[in-house]
Order: C-alpha cells, then sequence, then structure tokens
C-alpha cells in the first residue's frame, strides 16, 4: 500500500504539466484542424468546406510561395547540419581536451541560445547595416563589403550564418555530454595498439557519438522547418529580399494576418495543420532512419 500511495501521489505533481499542456497544445491542434474543414468569413464559421482549404494551398497561387518557402527551410535545414552543427562538434573535441577555462567556454557558447531570435534578428540586421554596421566597416578596406541581407544570394547564407552563431552552443553541448560518456579506455586501447588521433576520431569516437548525432539531427531538423522569429527580424513577414528568406512560418503569418482574404482563417489553419503533418511525419521517417544507423 505505501508504494501504491506513492506512485498515486507522484501522479498528482503531473495534473499541472498536463493540464498546461492540454490547454496550449493539444486543444490548439485540435482547434486548429477542425477549423481547416470550415470556411469563414472574417472570424465567423460560414460552413463545412471539407478538403477545399486544403486543395487552396495546392492552387497555382498559393503553391508558387509555398513550394520555394518550403525549399528554404529544407536550404535552412541543410545549411544548419552543414555549419553548425559541425562547428558545434568541433567544439566540443576542442573543449573535452582543454584543461582551463572549460565551464567559462561552455557557458560563453550556450548565452546566444538562450536570447529570443527577435533580440537576435535585429540585432545582426545593425551589425550587418550596409550604411553604418560595423561588420561592413571592418569588411570595407578588405573589398569584402556586400549587402549582406539585401542580396538575394547572400541572404538566406547569411541567415544560416547568423543561426549557427545563435545556436552552435547547443550541439556542443549535446555533443560534449556523448563524449564525456565515452570510456577513455577505448581510446588508449587504440593508441596502444598504434592508432593515431584521426584513427581513434574515425573508428572509436565518432561511432559512438551516433546516438548523440542523431538527436541533433532530429532537433535541428525541427529548428529549421519551425523557424519564423529570427528571420521575420531580419527579412520581414516577405521573406526579404525578394522572397530569398521566405520561410513556412512567414508564409502562415501573411496568410492568417496580412492576406485580407475573407476566409483566410480557414486557409491558414489548413496550412498550419500541413506544416505539423508534414514536420511530424518527417520527424518519425528520420528518427527510424537515423536508429537504424545507430
Amino acid at each position: 500500500m505505501a508504494v501504491g500511495a506513492r506512485r498515486g501521489s507522484s501522479y498528482v505533481f503531473l495534473v499541472p504539466a498536463f493540464l498546461l499542456y492540454t490547454a496550449f497544445v493539444v486543444y490548439p491542434l485540435f482547434t486548429g484542424l477542425t477549423y481547416s474543414f470550415f470556411s469563414w468569413k472574417g472570424t465567423l464559421r460560414a460552413g463545412f468546406a471539407g478538403w477545399d482549404n486544403y486543395a487552396g494551398l495546392l492552387s497555382g497561387a498559393f503553391l508558387d510561395q509555398l513550394l520555394p518557402a518550403l525549399g528554404h527551410n529544407v536550404l535552412l535545414f541543410a545549411g544548419t547540419m552543414a555549419v553548425q552543427n559541425t562547428l558545434g562538434l568541433v567544439f566540443a573535441l576542442a573543449l573535452s581536451r582543454a584543461r582551463r577555462g572549460k565551464r567559462a567556454l561552455q557557458t560563453m557558447f550556450a548565452l546566444p541560445y538562450l536570447v529570443n531570435p527577435l533580440v537576435i534578428g535585429y540585432l545582426w540586421t545593425l551589425l550587418l547595416s550596409p550604411a553604418f554596421g560595423p561588420v561592413n566597416a571592418l569588411l570595407k578596406p578588405l573589398g569584402l563589403a556586400m549587402p549582406w541581407l539585401g542580396d538575394p544570394d547572400t541572404a538566406l547564407p547569411t541567415v544560416v550564418l547568423i543561426t549557427t552563431w545563435q545556436w552552435v552552443g547547443f550541439p556542443m553541448l549535446l555533443f560534449s555530454a556523448a563524449l564525456g560518456g565515452i570510456p577513455q579506455e577505448y581510446a588508449e586501447a587504440a593508441r596502444t595498439d598504434g592508432a593515431g588521433s584521426w584513427q581513434v576520431f574515425r573508428r572509436i569516437t565518432l561511432p559512438l557519438l551516433k546516438p548523440a548525432m542523431a538527436t541533433v539531427t532530429i532537433l535541428s531538423f525541427i529548428g529549421s522547418m519551425g523557424t519564423f522569429a529570427l528571420v521575420y527580424a531580419l527579412g520581414g513577414s516577405n521573406g526579404a529580399p525578394a522572397g530569398a528568406t521566405d520561410v513556412l512560418g512567414l508564409l502562415f503569418y501573411r496568410t492568417a494576418f496580412a492576406s485580407g482574404d475573407v476566409n483566410a482563417m480557414g486557409t491558414s489553419s489548413a496550412l498550419a495543420v500541413f506544416m505539423f503533418t508534414f514536420i511530424f511525419g518527417s520527424t518519425l521517417l528520420l528518427e527510424r532512419v537515423l536508429r537504424r544507423k545507430a
């Protein structure tokens, strides 16, 4: 009875979290799903629309915005994997060998991702300003000054670099924790057999880091697909310049609040359901593929 009583009392402490999760996650999901099957006149429900709102997502005008936005999300994820997570692993390896200042450096790298992305976006908009930004002022004598956020060719790569600057501390901490769980005896035994540093990393460290890499990959995918605040601060709701930084989050914002469509609530709800289904389904598929390779 005592064990059962303790177990029952432990469930009581889960009730507040369950209520909050239901109120702010489950209820909005089901509400959005319901709204997507109705047509609307502003905020007034007009009638059952069936799959019409979803069909509207595939119409010519809307599809011309949807596909490029989705493509930019995918490119953002690819850039994040190539730059942010690679640097996170490099920094984690370097810190694992550091003898002094390890905690201070970890804290320094972790601080940016604790700041709201809107603040980060507006900060970098000022830093990269062609008129008075210190970045171009430093690069001008070298002939490297450019409109980083004003050129469609450089805008999205710049977003990737800013995202890396903010979030590189997150994969670094995950990789650092994984490295700390690898027994030193493995590397010492390999070195005793004549293995070099690169061989130790490729044959021992890297394979043992695969579970952490899978976690980082999945979280990076979810973050890249759901990004909004940073790109909004850098390029506005239209994904300036010329839609070069447009993503699904911005498209949803424009559809819901700036399209002027009388059925904006129905279309935006359908888009939200599509985004959730795509991200959730892709995450499950990605997790299954990475689990087989881990």
